[in-house]
């Protein structure tokens, strides 16, 4: 128990700190946290979503609590880096009462790639062979990028940069790195995609002291199927890694890409179980396998049969297993579907020669970060290019500004991958720029076009009753029966 005089005297975040240190004081604050959650989402929900999409954005949330208090019982996260959630998750989100829960009028984050540099070289990255000086450009200069993050909190109070690449703990400008950028901003919560090879004791020790940092690691399975991408001894070198940020206190996640040969092992219980319980994940991000990049394969994706028993599987993860196992498709429901391109509450992508495009897996740009500078413009100018606004269109449209009983299959809720050819015509008919070969090609080839829409076809025939049972308000207003979202364990 905590002493009534702390209690008398303490400011809110010292209590914050207090119930955080304590497990049983700990659950009870997820616990009021959750239901001011659930009141706001599902009970009062101001905007008007399909209630049991409420629902399910509530059961992702308490995912990511239970995955924080996991880590805290088991001594996996640094006294630094409490201090950091506090100010930049409790305080500026939870505590303040000029945050809703729901997306506010401008994008939460954004996504980052300083540098195109990778020490792997995996079969189907988005970011292989991609040329790291096109441009005379080696990587995003550190001033720019820490413009970048500047800029995003003075204009939309956006506290969260995702940082992707390359290998972003490759990233240098001269002397200075990415620790010194997120040392630079101490209540910004930076969440870095990594192959986590690079990760020595040293690093650790440091993320954990600036306390504002979390990596999601690339696994693609187990050691047959991650070595079989990545490399060999590319799994060893991750599990080291895992070892050094539970040891120092860094809550770290892991970063999923399904393909057509994976699938099955990284959505089943014992993969999951693998990451969360032996090692000590706090999240999953999980990215089914996009034609994309210098070297496009749409062998490697998903089926339509499978990307549905991967739905069903992932609502068992976060429902009944309580992790936050977020697909980065599927999980589209709780997101009110697609976020990019500026979209509010959503998120747009920088890359490492200050492209600027809606999301890394759309790859079309409507400007470069240092031409908008050097004009005197800034982010917010680039949320008015007319590709970004087509785009936004379309999500209002389909769901996002759109009555419950209006909202469209939200299972669906991918330009790129659910509706390429409207992608296409708002991409050519704006202007918005190829970033390669791959992505030029992709605009005028019939066969790619072809084999895109006829996945994208039969996915949304064969998910379209189970948006209208499960998620739509259109149909009934009763719950759904939970033995739908939940019906095994996986592989």
């Amino acid at each position: 128990m905590i002493p009534r005089k702390i209690l008398e005297s303490a400011s809110v975040k010292d209590l914050y700190r207090l119930m955080l240190e304590n497990r049983l004081s700990r659950k009870a604050l997820f616990g009021i946290v959750g239901r001011r959650l659930h009141r706001e989402l599902v009970v009062e929900n101001a905007e008007g979503r399909p209630r049991r999409v409420q629902e399910l954005k509530h059961a992702y949330m308490m995912a990511l609590f239970h995955g924080f208090d996991r880590a805290m019982t088991r001594g996996y996260v640094s006294r630094s880096v409490t201090e950091r959630l506090l100010d930049t998750v409790l305080e500026n989100v939870i505590v303040n009462e000029k945050h809703p829960v729901g997306p506010g009028p401008h994008p939460l984050l954004l996504v980052v790639s300083p540098t195109g540099r990778c020490n792997l070289r995996c079969e189907g990255c988005y970011a292989a062979s991609e040329s790291a000086d096109r441009a005379g450009l080696t990587g995003l200069d550190f001033d720019i990028f820490d413009r970048i993050v500047t800029d995003k909190r003075r204009l939309w109070d956006s506290h969260l940069t995702i940082v992707s690449g390359g290998e972003p703990f490759l990233w240098r400008d001269g002397e200075r790195g990415l620790l010194d950028l997120v040392e630079r901003h101490p209540t910004e919560f930076f969440m870095i995609y990594t192959n986590g090879t690079l990760i020595t004791d040293d690093l650790a020790r440091r993320m954990a002291e600036l306390g504002n940092i979390s990596p999601a690691l690339s696994l693609e399975g187990f050691e047959e199927e991650t070595d079989a991408r990545r490399g060999a001894g590319t799994f060893e070198k991750v599990l080291q890694a895992f070892e050094r940020m539970r040891r120092h206190g860094v809550p770290f996640g892991v970063s999923v890409t399904p393909t057509s040969k994976n699938w099955d092992t990284v959505t089943s219980d014992r993969f999951i179980d693998f990451c969360f319980d032996a090692q000590g994940a706090v999240y999953a991000w999980c990215f089914q396998y996009m034609p994309i990049g210098s070297s496009p394969d749409l062998d490697l994706m998903v089926s339509p049969e499978n990307r549905l028993e991967m739905l069903r599987r992932t609502n068992h993860l976060v429902r009944d297993k309580k992790v936050l196992f977020a697909d980065f498709w599927n999980s589209g429901i709780a997101s009110y579907g697609c976020i990019s391109a500026g979209r509010a509450g959503g998120q747009f992508y920088i890359d490492w020669n200050g492209d600027v495009t809606p999301c890394v897996f759309v790859p079309y740009a409507v400007d470069n970060i240092y031409s908008v500078y050097e004009r005197g413009d800034d982010l917010n100018a680039l949320r008015e290019a007319p590709f970004f606004r087509k785009i936004r269109a379309w999500q209002d449209e389909y769901g996002f500004k759109q009555s419950a009983d209006k909202v469209q299959n939200w299972l669906c809720p991918c330009p790129i991958r659910d509706d390429f050819d409207r992608l296409r015509d708002a991409a050519l008919e704006t202007n918005a720029r190829p970033i390669n070969e791959a992505a030029a090609d992709a605009l005028v080839n019939p066969d790619f076009r072809r084999r895109m829409a006829a996945c994208a076809g039969e996915f949304k025939k064969m998910s379209a009753p189970v948006w209208e049972m499960e998620f739509s308000d259109s149909a009934t207003a009763e719950p759904a029966p939970r033995s739908k979202l939940s019906p095994g364990s996986g592989a």
